[in-house]
């Protein structure tokens, strides 16, 4: 049985055709043409009157049922689990057979038009059949003028004459509820609370298998990396958890390309068009982003020099950018992965499957709310990353952000400063308190894209604070806690954490009014201790 049967019905040049082509484009769907089952069973010529004469005699020959049959055959084949189009019947009998053999997996919709739109178009038309001289030939056919009345037992009834195409296409899917009912929360988002590597790629790569759609914003200025044997693999555009299941991946139109980086990734990771889809109006960098912004930033606030920034700041210039914006939808080699994100998003909205949204840097970086100058080139908050991704609010179900047990930044460019650092420490220090070795930690703690050594500081409570007021996070990862103490790395249950780390966790729920639902105690595949509810 079919999952659903779509009956177009309307005046010729009301639209059903250019309704049809569009869901079909959009959706998937199959079509069964009444004109081509005349022009196979009575060998009538590409020709109006014939035929609508053609027509007339089968469903006298029938008593209107040789469409229900034809549609039986077809569904009865390959097609059976297939959402057909009817385009088109002509009169009431047409529609009942269908309804007798499908019943509610019927859905009628009627196009109509007034007489002077319709008379406009049809004067316009250019297609394969041979059309009649004017508008008053095709209603002179008794059949044709009678086929407004069908609008009578139609469910769904539109008027195109003051819409666009698309127009059409969003009401009838709206009424056929292609884009969901309602707003269901299906989106769980992941972000930084502090200045970046918080370990959000580890975080995600463990989620990742529970969701259908993978989504990231940012640009490969933030590298996440995620354990792998033989060796751990850093991601800098694709989402963290690609390598750990099946889900389909998405770049937002926020997200900023750097498309040598990307195809690297896309061939590593053997991902596919089809299931990685890259919305066409993502930025792009250019040569001279990179070289500009290594000239004029890394120097002076420790910028990565990826461009990122520079080429956001073209996209926000314009027609007035020089060079000129590239965006995804400009570059040939990206051509198989472009769609729109709100296609992507719609369609896992409809189908009610679950999404986890992956932000990149962290709150303390964010462009409006962080320390300006010492920023990254986005807001890096939930909000800036729902944005990017053209994800609405009330799609979140939940927000979990990631917080290292000591806070990093990128060290200090000679001559400049990468930003504030609150109780900035040594690793010498970590290492005493902790009992990892220093070393160790130094090799360890460089930055994922740049490979620059990392500063570190002191938990910083009005910094999760003021992360936690921003993000409004339901749930917050805690990651590193083998800093606290080396024997956190033998924990697998919270329990089995060191008096201390429980007390710090404790502390940490207060402030932040969350739960601390996720805890890393060491870069492993089995490092996660997992306390959700969820």
């Amino acid at each position: 049985m079919a999952k659903r049967i779509i009956v177009l019905s309307g005046p010729v040049a009301s639209g059903k055709t250019t309704l049809g082509d569009a869901l079909i484009a959009r959706y998937g769907f199959e079509r069964l043409k009444t004109r081509d089952l005349i022009r196979s069973s009575s060998k009538t010529a590409e020709e109006r009157a014939a035929l609508q004469e053609a027509g007339e005699a089968l469903d006298r020959e029938t008593d209107g049922k040789w469409v229900a049959q034809e549609l039986s055959r077809v569904l009865s084949g390959p097609s059976r689990d297939a959402t057909v189009i009817v385009d088109a019947v002509r009169i009431e009998k047409q529609i009942e057979a269908i309804r007798e053999i499908f019943g509610l997996h019927v859905i009628h919709v009627h196009v109509r038009a007034p007489g002077e739109v319709l008379a406009n178009r049809y004067a316009q038309r250019r297609g394969r059949v041979a059309e009649l001289a004017s508008y008053d030939d095709v209603r002179a056919n008794a059949t044709e003028r009678d086929v407004e009345s069908l609008a009578s037992i139609a469910d769904v009834v539109i008027d195109t004459a003051r819409c666009s195409e698309h127009d059409v296409v969003v009401r009838v899917a709206s009424h056929l509820g292609l884009y969901g009912r309602g707003i269901e929360r299906l989106v769980d988002v992941v972000v930084g609370g502090q200045f970046g590597s918080e370990g959000k790629g580890h975080i995600v790569s463990y989620l990742a298998p529970a969701y259908d759609l993978l989504v990231r914003v940012g640009g490969p200025n933030a590298g996440h990396t995620v354990y792998e044997r033989p060796k751990p693999y850093t991601f800098h555009l694709l989402p963290s958890g690609t390598r750990h299941g099946s889900a389909q991946l998405l770049l937002g139109p926020g997200a900023v390309i750097h498309t040598e980086t990307l195809r690297k990734e896309i061939e590593e990771c053997q991902v596919m068009p089809g299931r990685l889809f890259i919305d066409p109006q993502a930025m792009v960098i250019d040569s001279h982003d990179s070289a500009l912004e290594a000239q004029m930033l890394t120097g002076a606030i420790g910028s990565t020099g990826q461009g990122v920034g520079v080429a956001t700041s073209r996209k926000v210039l314009r027609t007035a950018a020089a060079p000129a914006v590239q965006l995804a939808r400009d570059v040939l080699a990206l051509q198989p992965y472009l769609r729109s994100a709100r296609e992507v998003l719609d369609d896992a909205f409809s189908e009610g499957r679950k999404i986890l949204l992956e932000g990149t840097q962290g709150t303390g970086l964010s462009l409006h709310h962080g320390a300006y100058p010492y920023v990254t080139s986005r807001d890096t908050t939930v909000s800036g990353c729902l944005a990017e991704a053209g994800i609405a609010p009330s799609r979140v179900r939940k927000i979990i952000m990631a917080c290292r047990a000591y806070p990093i930044r990128v060290q200090n460019p000679q001559g400049g400063s990468s930003g504030p650092l609150a109780g900035e420490i040594g690793w010498d220090e970590v290492a005493r308190r902790s009992g990892l070795d220093a070393e160790e930690l130094r090799s360890i703690e460089k930055t994922s894209t740049t490979r620059r050594d990392r500063r570190v500081g002191e938990f910083d409570w009005s910094l999760l604070r003021g992360a936690v007021s921003l993000n409004g996070p339901t749930d917050i990862a805690l990651t590193f806690v083998d800093y606290i103490d080396r024997e956190n790395k033998k924990a697998r249950r919270f329990e089995q954490l060191t008096p201390e780390t429980i007390r710090f966790v404790e502390e940490i729920e207060r402030v932040a009014s969350a739960p601390v639902s996720l805890i890393t105690t060491r870069f492993d595949v089995r490092s996660i201790i997992d306390r959700r509810s969820w």
